[in-house]
């Protein structure tokens, strides 16, 4: 098992991952910060816990909105130009498998 040091915040914390994931959890971990600064900017500095919970529920309902758009059927004037049955069922499942990832990072951070 990998051992993957990231920054948020300017805090930063040491994550275990599976041997190979290294990049995917910088980038995940980058994607992260750039949405902590952004709630930051907008409501101040109102500590660490709390700007984790909040960017948290952010990220959490961007991924609802998401599966949302997938799980509405489509308009039959947007069904010309809409992706097949297929490439919605994939990114269906990337979508489940990011989720799934985000929770085990989050599984991860709460027991550092």
């Amino acid at each position: 098992m990998a051992q993957v040091s990231i920054r948020i915040n300017g805090r930063s914390y040491d994550i275990a991952c599976d041997d190979g994931q290294e990049d995917r959890i910088h980038a995940l971990a980058g994607y992260v910060d750039e949405r902590v600064k952004e709630i930051s900017d907008a409501v101040g500095q109102i500590g660490e816990q709390r700007l984790l919970v909040m960017t948290s529920l952010l990220i959490a309902d961007e991924l609802g909105m998401a599966h949302e758009k997938l799980e509405k059927p489509a308009s039959p004037a947007a069904e010309a130009g809409s992706i097949s049955a297929a490439e919605s069922d994939a990114l269906a499942d990337n979508i489940e498998s990011m989720a799934e990832r985000v929770e085990a990072l989050a599984d991860r951070l709460n027991k550092d």
